[in-house]
């Protein structure tokens, strides 16, 4: 057309016309640059606006976008380790206004001048790292391409604006072997933690109960004193009173203990306490254990 591209390029997406010329005016919309031929050859550059163009002999030949373009570039490649990855970058890039000629008539094809930078900066970084190292690493990689990237589309009148590693992709299988491993790994360390908890339960619940029996420990040695005290008082007193020796007393309170015991033992129902050999003979056998072993120990 007559104002249309006049070979196949990248620029064809943004050379259409903004409008049909009328009397040889032309309009450059907004974030475009026009490039202005006169009979075939560069003339000059046009912001955006209105322009008069003096046709046949001259031509708005194309109409650059000076807005931000994103090309995502998808390269294949294996890391040090063996494994063969799929790294998708992004790269931003914009044409620079004041070098509009550069990256009109200098660049056939920027997507594909681009493509092939981004395959060799990646095949030449991520060999060199293991699999794990390189997730870690995709800032250093993404970097690594933006640096080589404007160095070189510089003088082709394009800017670098970001390159970012929007994706790495390893072997459905060795992806899935890494989650096994890391599944396993957080459950020996979920093992780890319960073993601890546990260990840290019957540690205070040892501790407890050697407290709680310490403390019935005391408990029953102050009743026993409190015991022996009373006896004592009660063997002095009856003693005195009614003039029975003190074996007698003994004898006698300690019958008294073992009914009161048989008492308790008939009233608590859920007791679980074992009592053997409850006969009549019982208490003069139990009397005669007693003295015995009291008759060895003032001997000794």
């Amino acid at each position: 057309g007559l104002f249309g591209p006049r070979r196949g390029s990248p620029h064809e997406a943004f050379t259409m016309p903004a409008c049909t010329g009328c009397c040889c005016f032309q309009c450059i919309r907004t974030s475009e640059m026009g490039v202005i031929e006169r009979c075939g050859a560069y003339h000059t550059l046009k912001a955006a606006g209105a322009s008069f163009v003096c046709w046949p002999f001259f031509d708005v030949r194309a109409r650059l976008s000076l807005r931000i373009q994103q090309l995502d570039v998808t390269v294949g490649t294996k890391t040090k380790d063996n494994v063969f990855v799929e790294v998708v970058i992004a790269v931003q890039y914009k044409i620079i206004a004041d070098q509009a000629y550069n990256a009109f008539y200098k660049l056939q094809n920027p997507h594909e001048q681009i493509t092939s930078y981004v395959f060799d900066v990646v095949r030449s970084t991520i060999p060199k790292m293991p699999l794990d190292e390189t997730f870690a690493a995709k800032d250093d990689v993404a970097h690594a391409v933006r640096d080589q990237l404007t160095e070189v589309m510089a003088q082709y009148g394009y800017s670098i604006t970001k390159a970012l590693v929007i994706d790495l992709n390893p072997d459905p299988k060795v992806k899935a072997a890494m989650n096994e491993i890391n599944a396993q790994k957080r459950l020996k360390e979920a093992t780890v933690d319960k073993a601890e908890g546990e260990k840290i339960l019957l540690v205070k619940a040892a501790e407890a109960d050697a407290e709680s029996k310490y403390l019935s420990g005391v408990g029953v040695a102050r009743q026993r004193s409190a015991i022996v005290a009373g006896l004592k008082e009660s063997v002095v007193g009856f003693s005195g009173g009614v003039g029975a020796t003190p074996r007698d007393v003994m004898d006698l309170l300690l019958l008294t203990q073992y009914f009161d015991m048989l008492r308790e033992v008939g009233q608590n129902g859920a007791g679980k306490t074992l009592f053997m050999n409850h006969g009549p003979s019982a208490v003069t056998e139990l009397q005669a254990n007693m003295r015995n072993q009291l008759m060895a120990g003032m001997k000794k």
